[in-house]
Parts: structure tokens; C-alpha cells; sequence
């Protein structure tokens, strides 16, 4: 491979297998077969309710809408994230407080939440960057004492721990991704975990387009109808096969994706001491997955240079997000106009490198130019 992409899914026999038996039975594919094997694994792993979704975004417009978000409310979430996380909220009227994240994590800074709180906030939504978990403890304790809900982010977090439990299961609820740059992916495809079981009714009427499709699909009534808002929130059955076969090597990956970012962690070691390349931090009882990992350099400049380089020798190593406070929808749909020192410089030094089940292959070269590459700037 001469161009080294920044993520590359690895499908093998399994997945082929799941997917070619998925389209030679017709009954399998009409009858959900592995959207339902896929939605059992995960209500085991986390233990409790999942919705399987066509999206991370389509889990978290649900929670939206679950916690009857309407115009004026307002919720707090980090500036450095995905735009889903705040989109699926503003899209129904609500105000966003946006909040800056801490330099070691690159998670939500949980010692500013209190200060953003209002009698019009409704929801706190931490996202745990890299799946290295958020400051839940602290977040859950000011929630509790303004009696909010806490929707966890937890795109990037299938196969890591947080003290022991998985993140996604720490809020009321909790969103997950398998778009294609994640750890296992079904091309596009979310989840919805549902920790609040007095919300279970209702979420299933909402992923089933406001109908009680789901509750005639077990037997409880003999036809179903229109009974609230919903949309059509269900994920496919291709990407289910899919999915359901990558489900199967979850342990598999994770150490496969662990093992490379440790590789990443210790041969950067000299570089965090002698050249100020800043090495990503894990805070004591969390466990990540090895899904990003990343150096944030001293300088922009150096950073920009660092991935140009990178770029002529055919490596990607691209940013991450823009802070969304600083983009028009982000000025438009927010409570006021922040300043977010942290996020605002980190985001434009941070690098990201290569990581992906199979790079084990290739990652001698990168580590080589990287460092190299260091050393000149």
C-alpha cells in the first residue's frame, strides 16, 4: 500500500459470509434476522435496552427527542465534537452552552458546566473523546443536584471501560457510531442505549416512525398505528450483517487497535521530552479502544507542517474538528458568543496518525517519517 489512509475498515471471510447469507435468504432479510441478532449482542454487552439506528446522529436526535426538547431550552456540550451532537438538539429549537474541554483529554472541561447552568437547561451531553471516558462522577453529581439529564456521546466507545463500566451506560442515555472510520462499522449505522428504563416505551415508538410497530412485532397488539412523533430511525439489514459479524470480533480488534496505539505511545516518547509533541493522556480507570490516536504539536505551524509532510509521503494524518463555536450555525444556535481558549488552540496543533486493524504492516514507516520529521521542524 503506497497511500497509508487514515482509517481503512479490514473485512474478512466472516463479514462476506454474513452478507452473502443475508442475500440468499429472502426470509432473513424481511424478517430482520440480524438487525435482531445484532440488537440482542449489544442488550447483553451493555445490559440493558438497545435500538439499533441508521446513525450515531439518528441515537441522538432520538434522545432529543425523548427528553422533549423544545424551543428555548438549552443543553451543554463541549465546542470541540462532531456536529451531530449539537445538531441533533438545535434542530428542535433548543439553545446550546458550549463549554471548553480539558488540555490532557480533550474531553468536556466538567469544572465549567456549573457556571452555564440556567433554569431553561435541560441536558448535559458529554462526549469521550478517543473513548478515553469524560469526568462522569463529577458530571452526574452536578446533573443530579439541577436535576438534568445526562445523554452521553459515546461515538467512539465500544470496547473501552470507564471504571469498570462502558461508557454509553453512565447517562440516561447513550448514542453510539459504526460509520466507517469507527472501530466496527456497518458502513453507516448508530445505536441508541437506554438506561432510563421508563423511556424504553417510548423510544421504541419513536425509532418505529411514531408507530407501535414494535410492540405488534411482539405480539402485544394486533396492529399497529400512529401514536407520537418518530422518524424512520431503524438501521438496514445489509449493514446489520455487517455489523453483526464485525460484533463478533469486538475483543479481536480492540487489542489489535490497543497494541498499535501503545506502539504509537511508547516510540513517542522521546519526541513528547525533547520536542514538545504532546502525547495523548489516560487518566487513571479509564480504557480506551485504541480508536484515535493522536501528537498535538508546540505550535499551528508545526503542526501544519508535520501533516504536509506527512501528506507528500502519501501518510494522512489529518485535525480533527473545528470547535463548533466558532462556525456560523455554531454562533447562531448558541446561548452567547464564547471564548474557548483550550479548544481554540488545540484544535488547529493536533495531528492524528494512522490507525486501523492491519496497519501493523505499515507502521514502522510511519513511526520512522513521523519522528523524522519531528526532528526537523
Amino acid at each position: 500500500m503506497n497511500n497509508i489512509p487514515y482509517t481503512y475498515p479490514l473485512f474478512g471471510q466472516q463479514e462476506i459470509n454474513s452478507l452473502t447469507d443475508l442475500l440468499q435468504d429472502a426470509e432473513k432479510f424481511t424478517s430482520e434476522h440480524y438487525t435482531k441478532k445484532c440488537r440482542e449482542y449489544l442488550k447483553q454487552y451493555y445490559e440493558t435496552e438497545v435500538l439499533l439506528t441508521h446513525s450515531c446522529t439518528a441515537a441522538l436526535e432520538m434522545s432529543a427527542l425523548l427528553l422533549d426538547i423544545k424551543p428555548g431550552d438549552e443543553v451543554i456540550l463541549p465546542s470541540y465534537t462532531y456536529v451531530s451532537t449539537a445538531n441533533a438538539f438545535a434542530k428542535l429549537g433548543a439553545k446550546l452552552a458550549f463549554v471548553d474541554i480539558q488540555e490532557d483529554t480533550l474531553n468536556i472541561d466538567a469544572s465549567q458546566i456549573e457556571s452555564v447552568i440556567t433554569p431553561r437547561t435541560k441536558a448535559i451531553i458529554p462526549v469521550h473523546y478517543a473513548a478515553i471516558g469524560c469526568d462522569m462522577k463529577v458530571i452526574n453529581d452536578i446533573a443530579s443536584a439541577h436535576h438534568l439529564s445526562v445523554i452521553e456521546d459515546a461515538a467512539h466507545c465500544i470496547g473501552a471501560y470507564y471504571h469498570g463500566k462502558k461508557p454509553g451506560t453512565l447517562g440516561r442515555l447513550g448514542s453510539l457510531s459504526f460509520h466507517h472510520t469507527k472501530n466496527i462499522t456497518s458502513g453507516h449505522g448508530g445505536a441508541l442505549i437506554i438506561n432510563d428504563k421508563s423511556l424504553i416505551h417510548r423510544a421504541k415508538i419513536i425509532w418505529q416512525k411514531g408507530t407501535n410497530r414494535e410492540a405488534f412485532i411482539e405480539g402485544f397488539v394486533d396492529k399497529y398505528t400512529w401514536q407520537d412523533v418518530g422518524s424512520s430511525y431503524v438501521i438496514n439489514e445489509m449493514s446489520s450483517a455487517l455489523l453483526y459479524s464485525q460484533l463478533q470480533r469486538l475483543e479481536e480488534i480492540t487489542q489489535k487497535r490497543v497494541a498499535i496505539w501503545q506502539r504509537y505511545h511508547q516510540a513517542f516518547s522521546d519526541a513528547e521530552i525533547k520536542y514538545q509533541f504532546k502525547r495523548p493522556t489516560v487518566p487513571v480507570g479509564c480504557e480506551h479502544n485504541g480508536h484515535i490516536y493522536y501528537l498535538i504539536a508546540p505550535t499551528e505551524k508545526s503542526a501544519i507542517e508535520l501533516r504536509q509532510r506527512l501528506s507528500s509521503a502519501k501518510i494522512s494524518a489529518p485535525f480533527h474538528y473545528l470547535p463548533l463555536h466558532l462556525s456560523p450555525a455554531g454562533s447562531r444556535f448558541s446561548i452567547k458568543q464564547f471564548s474557548l481558549p483550550i479548544c481554540e488552540n488545540i484544535y488547529k496543533r493536533i495531528v492524528r496518525l494512522p490507525i486501523w486493524e492491519g496497519i501493523e504492516l505499515h507502521i514502522d514507516r510511519i513511526i520512522e517519517k513521523v519522528y523524522t520529521e519531528i526532528q526537523g521542524l
